[in-house]
């Protein structure tokens, strides 16, 4: 039994002491917003991480549908990520939260104030460092917001480097 506790304390030790492999990539994606009136959405993102735990900045906008009511929106958030350490049938799997700041206009109409969000989605190998990500995001927004809880969905591709 103590030479287990021993075998088991030294593979631990080595784990924690050898370097993880980082990683980097960027994404410009698209998408759509169901909140208020669909409405399309564009934006870009920029992580780096280690194998399970990960961040990133993003910015998007989401357009302004005046005619159905529904505001513009810009986002500029920054994110913590949890992801499947290995490639599963080339998808990488992965969750998110985090937190930033957002400007709502609709017309003269302006709020700028705190955002939080939390999400996940799946990155697919394509080729080589290029990859297909697909998104789904639930942001909520601090303030006066003309609609304070927002959806997002997207599809990017993400090179990786």
């Amino acid at each position: 039994m103590r030479t287990r506790s021993w075998t088991l304390l030294l593979a631990l030790a080595w784990l924690a002491a050898s370097p993880a492999r980082a990683t980097a990539d960027v994404t410009a994606f698209l998408g759509v917003s169901p909140t208020g009136a669909t409405r399309s959405v564009r934006g870009l993102a920029a992580g780096a991480g280690l194998v399970v735990v990960g961040f990133e900045v993003e910015g998007t906008r989401i357009v302004q549908d005046e005619a159905a009511g529904a505001p513009a929106l810009t986002t500029g958030l920054a994110n913590v990520i949890v992801q499947t350490p290995l490639d599963v049938s080339r998808l990488r799997f992965y969750g998110t939260t985090g937190a930033g700041f957002y400007r709502e206009t609709f017309g003269a109409r302006q709020e700028t104030s705190l955002a939080t969000n939390i999400g996940g989605g799946v990155k697919i190998r394509v080729a080589g460092p290029l990859k297909l990500r697909l998104d789904y995001r639930l942001l909520r927004l601090r303030g006066a917001p003309v609609h304070d809880t927002y959806h997002r969905v997207y599809a990017g591709a993400t090179l990786g480097f």
